[in-house]
């Protein structure tokens, strides 16, 4: 492991640009925080973009020149499913449904046709579309899930487009959780109402709610990307799965100093999003990243009090 470490700080790092991200634009909330640790750690990181410029490659660049020689390859690509101002119709499904499979064949084949493929591919996807939503199952990475609605057979399809033919390249899917961090991910829409003494649980509140603090997102996608061992599926999820949408928007009030008690009505939920998308915020799932702590990812931040206090610090 060491010696793929020793490689991997040598090498290039080839890094989709995270352009699902509710920040949008540029390198996107998560994928700036994935580049900033990999730049920490002595890597060199690569974007693929729509528009050239340094340490970047395009994808027309990507389709006619193939991949550059890198050690690991990430794949942050997907429309935002959750932006609040986009109507559900198909026109908008279709955009979900290219934004991740399109980016991931054309990443998936550049890495097959590769003369020298990279050690290591990780595709992000999401706990909240592959696993049901249940108030009483607890899921872990070998749980079933991925066939229940659009957004599961989604993730399905997704993770499938990502699979490599041999065992050349090392295979990590990591399945995240809600991405809690400072000027982007939930956070970014929730500050505002929770500074204001207007925030409080969504719907009934009881549902579940995975969570992770970006700097952990970030930290197990390099974990990911580093360590030889690693492969198939991690949930990128805190290690606290008991967590409910009430006791999250309580500790979120707490981390502010403000009350956390006015509850976002259902039926407002459904208005703005449409009930299929309503779902992934009014139902949640249990989920526990046993297989992540098993690799031997230790986190930064495993407990939601001090994941909430760093953020809004």
């Amino acid at each position: 492991m060491e010696r793929l470490k020793q490689s991997l700080r040598g090498g290039r790092q080839f890094l989709r640009e995270g352009s699902e991200t509710c920040t949008g634009g540029g390198t996107g909330f998560i994928g700036t925080a994935l580049t900033q640790l990999l730049k920490a750690r002595g890597h060199e990181v690569t974007l693929v973009s729509r528009k050239p410029g340094p340490d970047r490659i395009t994808w027309d660049e990507l389709a006619k020149s193939g991949l550059p020689r890198c050690d690991a390859a990430v794949n942050l690509a997907g429309e935002n499913i959750l932006n609040p101002l986009r109507r559900w119709n198909e026109t908008f499904q279709k955009e979900v449904l290219s934004s991740r499979l399109e980016t991931t064949q054309i990443l998936a084949r550049a890495i097959n046709k590769a003369p020298q493929p990279p050690q290591a591919w990780v595709l992000v996807t999401g706990v909240a579309a592959y696993y049901q939503p249940s108030l009483t199952a607890e899921y872990d990475e070998d749980s079933p899930g991925g066939d229940f609605d659009f957004f599961s057979n989604l993730v399905t399809k997704w993770e499938a487009a990502a699979r490599l033919p041999g065992e050349s390249t090392r295979q990590v899917v990591v399945r995240a959780g809600v991405v809690l961090g400072r000027g982007g991910g939930a956070i970014g829409h929730m500050l505002l109402p929770f500074r204001l003494g207007l925030g409080g649980p969504i719907g009934p509140g009881h549902q579940f709610f995975p969570w992770i603090h970006i700097r952990d997102l970030a930290g197990i996608l390099t974990h990911a990307a580093e360590a030889s061992h690693v492969q198939g599926v991690l949930n990128g999820v805190a290690p606290a799965p008991t967590t409910t949408n009430a006791e999250f928007a309580k500790a979120f009030g707490a981390a502010l100093g403000r009350p956390a008690f006015m509850p976002l009505p259902s039926v407002v939920v459904q208005a703005v999003f449409g009930r299929e998308r309503a779902v992934m915020l009014l139902e949640g799932q249990k989920v526990v990243p046993r297989r992540t702590l098993a690799t031997g990812y230790q986190y930064s931040f495993p407990e939601l009090g001090a994941a909430l206090k760093e953020v809004v610090a």
